[in-house]
Order: structure tokens, then C-alpha cells, then sequence
């Protein structure tokens, strides 16, 4: 096609590789490096040997990037940042190699006229089998890196194919990769040809076009003569013609590759496009490093020269051809001979369709491995030189529970999974509606981009002088500014923040004592904005400041986070709330924290919010699609929580250090009402002390979070004992508490990954809703007769009154409260947690009684144990004890009401609607077959307790 020969000059002697330009070849060099281009060695090889141009992969990046120092002071600005994935890493750097590099090869661009002087870059090889996402990115990265001379490669593959015709069709110069075959060679020279007639019909300027087509060599000998060997080795009766192919396989095909492009070029409807001045699609030789030392180490450069050619050599091969490499025209000798070869490959059944084509599904899965390597190492020098600006974790596993982690780790890396998650593929997990549920994977760039409206807000209230801000919501609008309240606390020119997520009169009056209503800002909590909760205790709280402050200003003090239309939403408006703010209506509540459920009551404590944010950013980018799951965070945490409860270890039992501690009763909601569903799912045990490793069975894992500077040393002593031990522990360390925005997203993220390994749709909560459904029947039998349906215990003890429905009554008999207690107690088995869910007022007293309770339980019977507070679990973690393993033993607390407060507005009570939440949760619990008791202490509180804890310690220990 045009080619002009020329005859070498006095200083191409002596050089073969010079001697190639006078056969109409180019030498390629399939090699880049940063240093490489900037001490002048790629310039010195332009002058040397005429070098026309380079290529590039991943497997070549990742030998650049991942290991020497090249890239460090780069590396470590963009680390330091914090706001750029590992993929973005990698592409920015890349692309500034490849900019240097095209700015040395722009002189042979302008020499031939456009036809050499190109830098090739690779679209993701995540995408060889897409067509759609190949031609976005490859426009992409044609906008992005800006330079006349780059070459967008892209495979050759059945879905390439479509895209290399529109990349032509749009003006993109391409190489197109990981040709085997002449069939797949033909198909893509004709996707060149159509994409410029296409470009040609609508008038457009085709002769800027540049394109070759990269034909691998050496790696169809590789397979080939591995046939024939084979056989060979077991006395073959065609021996003599095996020997007699072997070696030429490759070249062979090659050479009949040529020789459809020279009939091609000498066609009509070629020559029509050469008078718009279309320059042709050379053959690129790839894989042109000899694999045998049996052959020449130059066989696959000698061999295939020829006119409108390029050979992309490895820098050993391109060394070894300059040093003893001999220059003719080789391509168009013995084409017959050629053809035999190929005919006899075929008849000896050596089967070259299906090499090749085994070559191309390996090729596509060994570009995508060298990828992975590549945003591996990445990512590793990204942690690394973030320091403690990420938090990091260490994973200390028993070795068959390793194994079965590495495995599920590396299957998500076969499989993409990682991409799959950020590309919101409901796949991933059940196939339902997971889609669109995944609004949280950007919920951190969509807050810092509009994080002025926060800001705002916080400047307003520290100019009202608030003096404390009271949060009423349930669940995923309480637990996670709880977390911020319990880690932060009061910061100086701020309010100091209180959250409220209880129905217990005593605990509703206690905050109502604890604050200032003339001066505080009471933040309304609640997504759907028709939970009982906070719309109840929204209208004891708006009462309460309108005798502080008056009709006229009550609705200044009073703030709404709220979804888009909701029923809260209505009632903010209609009692002229002083801001109404909206959360996202495709993210779930647990999920909520790094949305304006969090981030409001952030902002009136008044929070760094930039900080809070960017650290954030930092762990969201490491999870990101781009990171591999054996450096990604939240995929390495959720692979071991996921393949854990597969292998019997589902009670995760959460450690904190004391200035962080809060964290866990987030965790619990994030990961039981996530997982917890179908049977199956992760059951969270907060709050547990440590105890020496023979206190534990199989079924934990152990995930400690220590803060770095406010460890805890006994529990230092005790996690090291456990790992000792063989206990799965996985240790994350803080490096302030500030990172505990980090591991909102780590654990989110996690949970997100054990879900999809669990087999669930993590973002549901069906038995929730159960137990609603439940309480709001009781509540309108109130609304309707004035009481609560009757109840009758099977049994009483003093002030002790024993519910229970009639399986669990007949399983437990009757008599005291330690017979009662005992018979209940000896349900439990190896493998099992018992949750000790009390409906009482919340306070240091009660909290350090249910711990006490708990672990005699757990030392007695060496079980996992859970300590909780009605109603609030039962938005955490009832979803678990009701949907998730049928593993629990219950016993459920209540008592009298020392005193009741009314809910304006309504006929029940504060106390009525604790009572039948109590009893809704205990009836649903029954009907799914869970070992349930119910215990009622009737009159002093304390004194009940008391008795209550001895008779749990002596009945545990029976």
C-alpha cells in the first residue's frame, strides 16, 4: 500500500534494525517506562534504530509502577490527596508516560506524514467483551490524553470488532489487539475499511486515520508445539511429519495473514479510500519474543518483514536483532510452503481454530489478570504511602478458613465482582431490586459537592447559641449520630447533641430533664417519615417547647431529615419547622450515615464537616471498583464476615476501644438488619468482654477496632490470646477517631460483599416491618377499647409474671423463677447466642446490669451473648433474631412504669405503645419457632433486677 523503500545509508550499516525501514517495516518497541522516556533513552533509540513507535499494557505498567521508585513522588501527591481511586492512580500516570512519550515520537509522526511515530494505550481490559463500554472508552481516552499520534488499542474479540469500526468512524487512531486467527483478522480489516467509509460518506477528513492490527506470533507456537510434543513424546505414528511442522505454525498463519492484506489492498474498494488519501491497516507483529530456546532468539523478527509491516519487539528481542539479527524480505517467500504447513497442521489434527481461539478467551482473561496486578500494586503503594491517613486492618485466620477466604477472593477477582458492585448490577446479590438501593456507594462526592448548604446551617446554629441539640429517630436516623455524640462529644461554641430512640416514659423524661427546651434544637429523624417512634416523640418534644417558648417560635427549635414526600415531611411544613433537610430516598437507613441523617446532626455539633468527609473519601476511593479484592478494604472485611458464617463462624463480636466503643451498636444494625434474613445471615454480639480463649466455640469471628492513641492494653492482651489461640480476629486500626468515617464506609461496604457471599439481598429488612405490623394492631385495640388485649402468664413467681406462647410454655413447665429460668437456659446448645432484650429505661445502672447478666450466661454456658434495650433494637437487630438463624435462645424483659407520659394527640401512651411493642416483637419471635421467654417484673424496678440477675446466674450455671 504505498510504501516508499528506501535504500540504507552509510549509518544503517552494521544496525539491522535500521535496515528494516529499507523492507518497508517499522520496529515498535512493546516497552514503557518513566525513566525509560526521561533520561533519553526512548529519544536515543529514535536516533539509534529508527524506532517508529511503542506499545503498551498492563502487565508492562505493572512491572513500571508497581516496583522501583519511578513513580513515588507522584504517587505520594496523589495519595496524599486522598480523593482519587486506585484506577485513577494508575490512568494518570499512565497517561503522563504516555504523553512523554508521544512528545519524542511527534518528530516521526511529522516524518511520515502520520503512518508511524504512534504510543499505543490500552482500553480497561475489563471491557474486551463489551462493545458499548469499549467505545466510550476509547473516545474517552482519545479526549483525554490529546495527542495526534496515541493509538487507542482495543481488542479484537466478536464485541471489539463493532467497536473498532466506531472508533475509526469517530477520528480515533486504534491498534487493534490479541489477533490469532485469519478469520479474526479479516473481520477486523474489515471493520477498518468500514469505519473510514463510513467517516468518508459524511464528508469527514479520513487521511489523519492511523491504525494497525496486532497479530500474536510466538504464543500459537507455544500451544502448538506443546501438541507435538505431546505426541511425540508417546511415539506417534506421524512423527517425522510433526517434527516437520513444528516451529512454523505461527509463521505460516502470519504469512497468509499478509497475504489477505495484499490481496485487499490491491482491491477497487481499497484504492477508492487511497484517493481520499486513507492511510492502510499494517500488520503488527506481536508476541514476537522467542518462547523455545530451541529457535533462534530472532525467529519471529527474521521471519516476518515485509512491505506496510510493524514488529512491537520486547527490549531483549529488539537488543538481540540489532546485535546478529539478518534483514530481507521474508514475508512474501514460500507462501505455498506456508499454506502446506498450515494444511498439514490441519490434517495431523493439531487444531489451530481452536488454539487460536483459546489463545484470544486467555489472551482477553490474561490482560484482565496483568489489569488486576496492575490496580494491585497500585494500590498497595497507595496505602502505603497514605500512611495513617487510611485506617488499615490486619486479618489473623485459622488456616481452613484462610484457604476458603482466599478462594472466595480470588473467584470475586475472575469474576469482576468488585466492578460489578460499583456498576450497581443487582446480579451480585439476588437479582431483585439491589439496583436501587446502591445510592450510598457515592453518597460521600455528592455531600462534599454540596456541602455548603451544611456548612450554613452549622454557622446558623452556633449563631442561635443553642445550648443542646435533642435527635429523635429509631434505627439508622439514631445510631450513627449516636456514634458522633458518644465519640465526640460537646465542642466548644457548639450544643451539645443527645439522641432519643426509646419509648420508655422514664428514659423519654429523663432527656426532657437532661436539656434546656428554651434552648434547644430538636432534630426530627426519619426516613420514611411514617415510623411510630420519632413521630410520637416528635409530638411529646413540639408540647414540651411550645410552653418553653411559645406557640409563635416553637417551630424555629425545630429541624426535619426527612426522604423527598414523606409524611414527616408534611408535618414539618404544617408546624412551620425551621429547615427541613432530605435524605436520599434510594438509601436504606443503616446504610444513611454519610447522608444528611448523619451529616445534619454532624453539622449542629458542629464537626469538621471537610474533615469528616475527606477521610471518608479516602476509604470509599480504596473500596472503589478499581482496587482488586485482596488489596480492596471492604471487599477483604466482607469476604471474611461472608465465608466466616459459611463455615459456622456468623456471631461477630465486635471490640472497641473506650473512646470509640459507640461504634458497635451501629455495627450491629449495619450487619443484622443487612444480613439477617431466609435463615441465614451474620449476628452481631456488641459489647461482650473479653474473655480467655476457652470461653469461645467455632462459631465467632472477632472484629477489633483500636483506636491508636487511647488503646485499651487489656484488651491489647486479650485479642493477642485469641489469635493465639486460632480464633478468626480481624484488627482495624484508627489512627484518630475521626477515621471512624472511614469505617462507616469500610463496614458498609462489607456488609455490602458478606451479603452477596451469604447469598441475600442485603439491602432489605422484611421481618422488621413484622413486628410493626404487629404493634400497630395492638395500638389501635387501645385507640378502640382503652386496653391492651388481656394476656394471661403460664406462670408466676412473686413479682414475676412468665409469658410465652404454648410450645415454648409446654417446653418450659412452670414453678419459681429459677426452675422457670433454668428449663429455658438448658435449651441452649452448642452454637447457639442468647439475647437478654430488655424493655426498661436505658441508663448506667440497667447497662451494667444486662452486662452482668450476659456474661454469666456466656462464661456458663460459653455462648455468645447479646444485650439489648427495647424498642431500639428491634430496628437493629430484631431483624436478625427474627429472620436470620434459627440459632437464638430470648429472654425478653419488661416491667411496670414507675410513670407513663402521654402522646399528644393520641389516646396511648408513651408506656402503652413500649408494651405493645414488647409484645408484637414477642408474638413474631413465637410464630418463627424461636425459643422465646418472656419475663414481667412487677413493681420496684431495681429490686426485680436484682433478683432477676441472681436467678440468671444460678439458672445459667445449673
Amino acid at each position: 500500500m504505498n510504501v516508499v523503500q528506501k535504500t540504507p545509508g552509510a549509518q544503517d550499516a552494521g544496525n539491522p534494525l535500521r535496515t528494516l525501514e529499507k523492507f518497508g517495516q517499522s520496529p515498535w518497541l512493546d516497552f514503557i517506562q518513566r525513566s525509560f522516556v526521561q533520561d533519553g533513552s526512548l529519544a536515543g533509540l529514535v536516533q539509534k534504530d529508527r524506532l517508529k513507535g511503542v506499545t503498551s499494557n498492563p502487565a508492562i505498567f505493572e512491572k513500571a509502577m508497581g516496583h522501583g521508585t519511578d513513580y513515588d513522588g507522584q504517587f505520594k501527591t496523589l495519595a496524599d490527596a486522598g480523593n482519587a481511586t486506585a484506577s485513577d492512580i494508575y490512568e494518570t500516570m499512565a497517561i503522563d508516560d504516555i504523553r512523554e512519550a508521544t512528545a519524542v515520537l511527534k518528530p516521526v509522526w511529522d516524518e511520515t506524514s502520520g503512518l508511524d511515530g504512534y504510543v499505543s494505550l490500552e482500553v480497561s481490559p475489563y471491557l474486551g467483551m463489551r462493545t458499548d463500554e469499549t467505545i466510550a472508552e476509547a473516545k474517552r481516552l482519545w479526549k483525554t490524553v490529546d495527542r495526534p499520534n496515541l493509538m487507542v488499542k482495543i481488542p479484537g474479540t466478536e464485541p471489539g470488532v463493532p467497536a473498532v469500526k466506531a472508533a475509526i468512524a469517530d477520528g480515533i487512531n486504534v491498534n487493534v489487539t490479541l489477533l490469532f486467527s485469519l478469520d479474526a483478522y479479516r473481520k477486523v480489516l474489515e471493520a477498518y475499511i468500514a469505519g473510514l467509509e463510513e467517516r468518508h460518506a459524511k464528508g469527514h477528513d479520513i487521511s489523519h486515520i492511523a491504525s494497525v492490527a496486532s497479530f500474536f506470533v510466538s504464543r500459537i507456537d507455544g500451544l502448538i508445539d506443546k501438541k507435538i510434543d505431546d505426541r511425540l513424546a508417546k511415539g506417534d505414528p506421524e512423527t517425522a511429519a510433526l517434527k516437520a511442522v513444528r516451529g512454523k505454525v505461527a509463521i505460516a498463519n502470519a504469512k497468509l495473514a499478509y497475504q489477505h492484506y495484499l490481496e485487499v489492498s490491491a482491491s477497487d474498494r481499497w484504492q477508492t479510500l487511497v484517493r481520499a488519501q486513507a492511510n492502510p491497516q499494517r500488520l503488527l507483529w506481536a508476541s514476537t519474543g522467542t518462547k523455545d530456546k530451541a529457535y533462534s532468539d530472532v525467529l519471529y523478527v527474521e521471519e516476518l518483514i515485509g512491505a506496510d509491516t510493524v514488529n512491537t519487539m520486547p527490549p531483549a528481542t529488539m537488543d538481540a536483532f540489532r546485535d546478529h539479527g539478518v534483514a530481507r524480505n521474508s514475508l512474501t517467500e514460500d507462501v505455498e510452503g506456508a499454506r502446506h504447513v498450515l494444511a498439514e497442521a490441519e490434517r495431523l489434527g493439531l487444531d489451530l481454530p481452536g488454539v487460536t481461539s483459546k489463545l484470544v478467551a486467555d489472551g482477553v482473561s490474561a490482560f484482565a489478570d496483568s489489569f488486576d496486578q496492575l490496580l494491585g500494586a497500585v494500590a498497595a503503594k497507595q496505602v502505603a504511602l497514605a500512611g495513617n491517613k487510611l485506617s488499615s486492618a490486619s486479618i489473623s485466620l485459622p488456616p481452613d478458613l484462610e484457604a476458603a477466604v482466599q478462594a472466595s477472593l480470588e473467584a470475586w477477582r475472575k469474576d469482576g465482582t468488585v466492578r460489578r458492585i460499583w456498576e450497581r448490577d443487582a446480579s451480585v446479590w439476588t437479582g431483585r431490586d439491589e439496583t436501587s438501593w446502591l445510592v450510598w456507594l457515592d453518597i460521600i462526592d455528592e455531600r462534599l459537592a454540596h456541602q455548603g448548604e451544611l456548612t450554613s446551617f452549622q454557622k446558623e446554629v452556633k449563631a442561635c447559641g443553642f445550648s443542646d441539640v435533642l435527635l429523635l429517630g429509631m434505627g439508622g436516623s439514631s445510631l450513627g449520630p449516636e456514634v458522633l455524640a458518644e465519640t465526640f462529644g460537646h465542642r466548644g461554641g457548639y450544643p451539645r447533641l443527645h439522641v432519643l430512640d426509646s419509648t420508655d416514659p422514664q428514659q423519654v423524661k429523663a432527656f426532657e430533664n437532661k436539656i434546656d427546651l428554651a434552648n434547644t434544637l430538636f432534630i426530627v429523624s426519619s426516613k420514611s417519615g411514617g415510623t411510630l417512634e420519632p413521630n410520637i416523640l416528635k409530638a411529646y418534644f413540639f408540647e414540651a417547647a411550645k410552653r418553653a417558648v411559645g406557640p409563635d417560635k416553637v417551630g424555629s427549635h425545630f429541624v426535619a431529615v426527612t426522604d423527598p414526600g414523606s409524611h414527616m415531611e408534611e408535618v414539618a411544613k404544617a408546624d412551620h419547622f425551621w429547615k427541613i433537610f432530605h435524605g436520599e430516598k434510594q438509601i436504606g437507613g443503616r446504610y444513611s450515615v454519610l447522608s444528611n441523617f448523619g451529616l445534619v446532626p454532624a453539622a449542629a455539633m458542629g464537626l469538621d464537616l471537610q474533615e469528616f468527609l475527606e477521610s471518608g473519601q479516602r476509604m470509599a476511593y480504596a473500596c472503589g471498583s478499581g482496587t482488586p479484592p485482596l488489596q480492596n478494604p471492604g471487599v477483604q472485611l466482607g469476604t471474611v464476615l461472608g465465608v466466616a458464617a459459611k463455615h459456622g463462624r456468623d456471631k461477630v463480636t465486635i471490640v472497641a476501644s473506650p473512646a470509640i466503643t459507640d461504634l458497635g451498636a451501629w455495627l450491629e444494625q449495619l450487619m443484622a438488619e443487612s444480613t439477617g434474613k431466609n435463615g441465614l445471615g451474620l449476628i452481631p454480639i456488641d459489647g461482650e468482654t473479653l474473655a480467655s480463649p476457652e470461653q469461645y466455640g467455632r462459631d465467632r469471628v472477632f472484629a477489633y477496632l483500636r483506636l491508636a492513641d487511647a488503646p485499651d492494653a487489656a484488651q491489647d492482651r486479650a485479642i493477642e490470646a485469641l489469635k493465639q489461640a486460632g480464633q478468626p480476629v480481624v484488627s482495624i486500626a484508627l489512627a484518630s477517631p475521626v477515621q471512624i468515617v472511614q469505617e462507616f464506609f469500610r463496614w458498609e461496604f462489607a456488609t455490602a460483599v458478606a451479603g452477596a457471599i451469604i447469598g441475600i439481598n442485603a439491602f432489605d429488612q422484611p421481618d422488621v416491618e413484622a413486628s410493626k405490623i404487629e404493634t400497630r394492631k395492638l395500638t389501635d385495640a387501645y385507640s378502640k377499647t382503652g386496653s391492651l388485649p388481656e394476656e394471661t402468664p403460664f406462670g408466676k413467681d412473686g413479682d414475676f409474671s412468665f409469658f410465652a406462647d404454648p410450645v415454648n410454655a409446654k417446653a418450659l413447665g412452670g414453678g419459681s423463677l429459677d426452675a422457670v429460668l433454668k428449663a429455658h437456659f438448658d435449651r441452649i446448645k452448642a452454637g447457639d447466642y442468647v439475647a437478654l432484650l430488655a424493655y426498661i429505661q436505658r441508663d448506667a445502672e440497667t447497662r451494667g446490669w444486662i452486662q452482668t447478666a450476659r456474661l454469666a450466661i456466656r462464661d456458663a454456658k460459653k455462648v455468645a451473648t447479646a444485650a439489648e434495650f427495647g424498642p431500639r433494637f428491634l430496628h437493629s437487630t430484631g431483624q436478625a433474631y427474627k429472620g436470620g438463624p434459627a440459632s437464638g435462645v430470648f429472654l425478653q424483659i419488661t416491667a411496670d412504669d414507675v410513670a407513663d407520659l402521654p402522646v399528644p394527640g393520641e389516646t396511648y401512651s408513651f408506656g402503652v405503645v413500649k408494651a405493645a411493642q414488647a409484645r408484637g416483637d414477642f408474638d413474631v419471635l413465637a410464630e418463627r419457632g424461636r425459643r422465646a421467654l418472656r419475663v414481667h417484673i412487677h413493681g420496684n424496678l431495681a429490686a426485680g433486677l436484682q433478683r432477676l440477675g441472681k436467678a440468671i446466674e444460678v439458672a445459667a450455671a445449673g
